[in-house]
């Protein structure tokens, strides 16, 4: 059976394929369009799971997708006759989703002269979610959280999951959403883009909780694990919200409404300076957010009783509270996918569908490494085609296809203070760059977050960077030791190790690991142990292959980001280019 899993017609829109129960290729079209976040029909990533897998629109037997307009149906209709919301704003959300084409349409023009014959298979949102996070993990048995802005009329779902089998067992409904109370209170702080709640947990670390009443207020906390929100201060539920979700980045209008900035005071202007009072605000809207989410966990695990936890859904991607769960909570092991938001939904879809059928549990998804690769043979023709370029801008190129001298010369960069563009193998699936679209740097470097927003990334400088470190070096470093490979979590670095390793060490002695294994990553792997022979430091500074655009894809997009910035060296599978030293 060939299930095309889909998450289209929103934010990060992406496609993945499963063939028997296995999964084989997955990506976010972002990566493909070059706009961050893109939302609409991912026909790209369609493409490339195709032609990855060697088949053809014909030979797929399923397309699931992760929405299902008819679910919760009874909710919707009684919401719209008891709430009485504003018809202009149920009619827009009408006259929206009629307007919008269809898969099959989309399907015909992307792929014309190409028939699909299959099923069409709607899965609920949440389920979805529930299936990306349980159905790939190593467990056979856990507690499975999915919290996320809204999908099909919730915002979040609980179950618990035992072999191939989810069973829900709670939701919180629309207008109430934990996504939306911390995507609203972003915009408050002057950080109004898709996907800015990353800014907001950055930023958090700076400050204290002091406006912690003030959000109580705004969420309430009930007994049963769920949680409300105070509707004065929003304003989705009532009026239209500027949504765009069609063939671009994904744009949402204010969520909150007067009454926010009456608790709270003006909003911050996105360009105005940030106050020790924003980074305060920061601090209180995160220890919200964990107050509601461990509220749930405890729940959950007094009623289930097992030591495994799943998370998935937008609120997924916060890795601060990921992290903190096994010191809050009973919960010992916890496992959150690469994609933990809406992308990762293709996955629950295709998963929930095979499932469905009855189909048993087979595949563990243990690394993110199922998007594009580029031949050795696409980069030679690279190189030659640009080799004029490459050397006008005063680089070298060599191949050195011994793949330990290779780790070994760029180790040696590293320790040198030099920052590395790192492009092997196939592409990440989720939002991490892990190791095979790295920017790589030096851990020990107090210096290196300047010299990177300074050389490439232009980024705030509250913001973090991460280290990978080897699986074997974890305990010896960080006061958590469990396996970490998606980066999905944050943990506190021991005290006695944070001077070592500034550059990856935040201003609350915290580090949002990856655990690199060697049978995942070979190359990876052994290229931080060349910089550990060399350092003692068995981890390197890592952050995504990209200045203010989607992670690079192709070999030409990591050339050309090494050629517009101040990068050091590039290493394209066997091949290493270097600036030469300034006279």
């Amino acid at each position: 059976m060939i299930i095309l899993g889909l998450n289209a017609f929103h934010g990060d829109s992406s496609a993945c394929l499963v063939r028997n129960g296995v999964m084989i290729a997955a990506a976010e079209e972002e990566r493909f369009r070059r706009i961050k976040h893109w939302a609409g029909f991912p026909s790209e990533s369609i493409r490339y799971c195709l032609a990855e897998a060697g088949l053809t629109l014909g030979d797929v037997d399923v397309i699931a997708v992760n929405q299902d307009s008819r679910a919760n149906l009874l909710r919707k209709i009684a919401y719209v006759a008891t709430k009485r919301p504003d018809l202009g704003f149920v009619m827009d959300r009408l006259k929206n989703r009629k307007a919008r084409k269809g898969i099959a349409e989309y399907l015909e023009e992307s792929f014309p002269g190409e028939t699909f014959k299959g099923v069409h298979a709607p899965i609920e949102h949440h389920l979805a979610h529930l299936s990306s996070a349980f159905h790939v993990s190593p467990f056979q048995d856990a507690s499975v959280v999915s919290v996320d802005g809204f999908g099909d009329f919730s915002s979040a779902a609980w179950a618990i999951g035992h072999g191939s089998e989810i069973d829900i067992q709670g939701r919180v409904f629309f207008p109430h959403s934990l996504g939306i109370f911390y995507q609203a209170l972003t915009q408050y702080l002057g950080f109004p883009h898709y996907g800015d709640e990353y800014k907001v947990m950055g930023l958090a670390p700076y400050g204290q909780p002091t406006q912690i009443d003030a959000m109580r207020e705004i969420v309430k906390l009930k007994g049963d694990g769920s949680f409300e929100l105070n509707l004065k201060y929003f304003k989705h539920h009532k009026e239209g919200t500027q949504y765009q979700w069609t063939d671009g980045i994904p744009e949402i209008g204010d969520l909150f409404s007067p009454e926010l900035e009456a608790l709270l005071g003006p909003r911050r202007d996105p360009k105005g300076e940030l106050t020790q009072g924003h980074r305060d605000l920061a601090k209180s809207i995160q220890a919200m957010y964990e107050e509601a989410f461990f509220n749930l966990l405890d729940m959950l695990h007094a009623k289930h009783k097992v030591p495994h936890l799943t998370i998935a859904g937008g609120c997924g991607n916060n890795s601060v509270a990921n992290g903190k769960v096994r010191r809050r909570t009973p919960y010992t092991h916890v496992y959150v996918q690469s994609a933990a938001g809406d992308a990762g939904g293709a996955i629950g879809a295709a998963f929930a569908y095979w499932h469905k059928q009855g189909k048993p549990r087979g595949f563990v998804m243990d690394h993110a490494y199922w998007g594009p690769h580029a031949p050795a043979a696409e980069v030679e023709g690279l190189m030659v085609a640009r080799e004029a370029e490459i050397e006008a801008a005063g680089c070298t190129i060599e191949t050195i296809v011994d793949e330990a001298e290779l780790c070994r010369r760029t180790a040696t960069a590293i320790s040198e203070g030099k920052v590395i563009g790192w492009y092997q193998g196939r592409m990440e699936w989720g939002p991490r760059a892990l190791g095979n679209r790295s920017i790589l740097g030096d851990p020990r470097r107090a210096d290196m977050k300047e010299i990177l927003n300074l050389k490439i990334k232009r980024r705030e400088s509250f913001r973090p960077f991460a280290p990978s470190v080897l699986d074997r070096g974890v305990a010896g470093w960080f006061e958590e030791e469990d396996s970490v490979p998606f980066m999905m979590q944050v943990f506190q670095i021991r005290e006695e190790k944070r001077d070592l390793i500034p550059a990856v060490t935040h201003v609350d002695g915290s580090g949002r690991l990856q655990t690199v294994n060697e049978s995942t990553n070979p190359r990876y792997f052994h290229l931080i142990e060349a910089f550990e022979a060399i350092s003692g430091v068995p981890m390197l500074l890592n952050t995504s292959f990209n200045e203010n655009e989607p992670v690079v894809c192709r070999p030409e997009e990591a050339l050309d980001c090494f050629l517009r910035t101040k990068m050091d060296v590039l290493v394209l599978g066997d091949t290493l280019i270097e600036r030469k030293a300034a006279n």
